[in-house]
């Protein structure tokens, strides 16, 4: 399988195709929308804002081209951080505070992201470090032969809140219980960052990449 890793210009890549290079994956990092058409999967990392996240994938053609891949010929794809935030309806971050305006995201994932301190959460925000993850099937999936408690790295102020509760695939505690990882049909997200979540993680994307019906 060849998998593509979006280079879109929005953050060091480095660590996401380090891991998949130790899973002696074919790996290409794609720096041109329509070059994803090529890939038989696809991650897409992000970090920072996602108001500027969408509007980079907006304005490069990005979100044209993984519609057609991703919704039109079914590519499994993978979004990481902010990555999985974008597969949203939208967010409001990057937005004037007390406003009603947002920033559109995919809509692969039906919902919307929200800061956590909006969802209630009282403990220092941003969230950075290790939870525990507790899948919500036991079918295993994506997290095939990770037990449910496995500690998960995560960097985030922002959390994804989706219309179907039937979609999230997994969730953590931090002040309040909130999405870990989302999925519905061959898209999957991870709030958490696989590639430094040592060897959980790696487990993580090989589930990916081994079985993209998972």
């Amino acid at each position: 399988m060849k998998v593509g890793v979006l280079d879109y210009g929005v953050g060091n890549l480095g660590s996401v195709v380090q891991a998949l290079q130790e899973l002696r994956v074919v790996t290409t990092l794609v720096t041109r929308a329509m070059d994803i058409h090529g890939m038989d999967a696809l991650i897409l990392p992000g970090v920072g804002n996602f108001a500027d996240c969408a509007r980079v994938l907006e304005e490069g053609g990005w979100f044209a081209a993984l519609r057609e891949e991703v919704q039109g010929a079914g590519k499994p794809l993978l979004g990481v951080c902010v990555g999985m935030q974008l597969l949203a309806d939208y967010s409001t971050e990057g937005t004037p505070t007390g406003s009603n305006a947002h920033a559109s995201g995919l809509g692969f994932v039906p919902g919307h992201v929200e800061h956590l301190r909006v969802q209630g959460c009282d403990l220092r925000v941003p969230h950075v470090g290790w939870n525990a993850v507790a899948p919500q099937s036991s079918r295993g999936g994506l997290f095939h032969r990770i037990p449910s408690g496995t500690d998960f790295y995560f960097v985030h102020s922002y959390a994804f809140l989706t219309a179907d509760p039937g979609d999230i695939l997994a969730t953590t505690e931090y002040g309040i219980r909130f999405t870990a990882a989302v999925r519905r049909g061959k898209v999957w997200g991870t709030q958490f960052h696989p590639e430094k979540s040592s060897r959980a993680g790696f487990q993580l994307l090989s589930n990916f990449i081994e079985n993209p019906e998972c």
